[in-house]
C-alpha cells in the first residue's frame, strides 16, 4: 500500500477511534454504561488495528505523524459530535433580584419546569429558579432569561440522572 494511503488510513482511523472514545467517556460519566461499553469495543478494535500498522512501520515518520495528528483531531471531532448530539440533561439555577411573572411564564410557556425559592443574598432578598432541562434547550433558556432579566445570574450543571418532575414531551 502506498505510504500516503497508509497515512490517510491511520489519520482517519485515529479520528474515528478517538471520537468514539470521547463520546464513550461522556456517556459513561452520564451513567449510560451499556452504550459506552459497546462503543468501547469498537474504539479499542480500531485502535489495535491502527497501532499494529504504525508499530509494524515504526521507521516511517509520516505514519507516526498521521497517528498523532489523527489523535489530536479526534478529540476535536469527538467533542463536536457530542455537542451536536446534546445527550443528557442539565440543572440550571437562575438567580434574580425580583421575581418576574413574565420570566416564569415565558419559561413555563416554552415547556420548562420551574421551581422557585426565596433566599437571602449579600444585597438582600433574591429568588432562585431551579430548572432541569435537556442539553439542547440551553440556548433557549439563555434567550428567555436575557429578554426578561439581563442581570440574572445563571449556573448550569450536568445531571447524571433524574426521576419524576415536569418535562416537555419530545416531539
Amino acid at each position: 500500500m502506498d505510504i500516503f494511503l497508509q497515512a490517510l488510513f491511520i489519520f482517519v482511523a485515529r479520528i474515528t477511534d478517538v471520537s468514539i472514545g470521547t463520546i464513550k467517556t461522556i456517556l459513561l460519566v452520564r451513567g449510560q454504561r451499556k452504550i459506552a461499553s459497546i462503543l468501547g469495543f469498537f474504539e479499542i478494535m480500531i485502535y489495535l488495528i491502527v497501532l499494529g500498522k504504525v508499530i509494524g512501520n515504526i521507521d516511517k515518520p509520516m505514519l507516526i505523524l498521521a497517528y498523532c495528528l489523527g489523535y489530536a483531531s479526534g478529540i476535536i471531532v469527538g467533542s463536536k459530535i457530542e455537542e451536536r448530539l446534546s445527550i443528557g440533561r442539565l440543572f440550571a439555577q437562575v438567580i434574580v433580584k425580583e421575581i418576574s411573572e413574565e420570566l416564569v411564564e415565558s419559561l413555563r410557556g416554552e415547556g420548562f419546569g420551574v421551581t422557585i425559592f426565596k433566599g437571602e443574598g449579600k444585597e438582600g432578598a433574591s429568588y432562585m429558579l431551579n430548572i432541569i432541562l435537556e442539553r439542547r434547550q440551553v440556548s433557549k433558556l439563555y434567550e428567555i432569561v436575557d429578554e426578561c432579566d439581563c442581570c440574572a445570574f445563571i449556573t448550569i450543571m450536568d445531571v447524571r440522572s433524574s426521576l419524576g418532575g415536569y418535562f416537555q414531551l419530545k416531539k
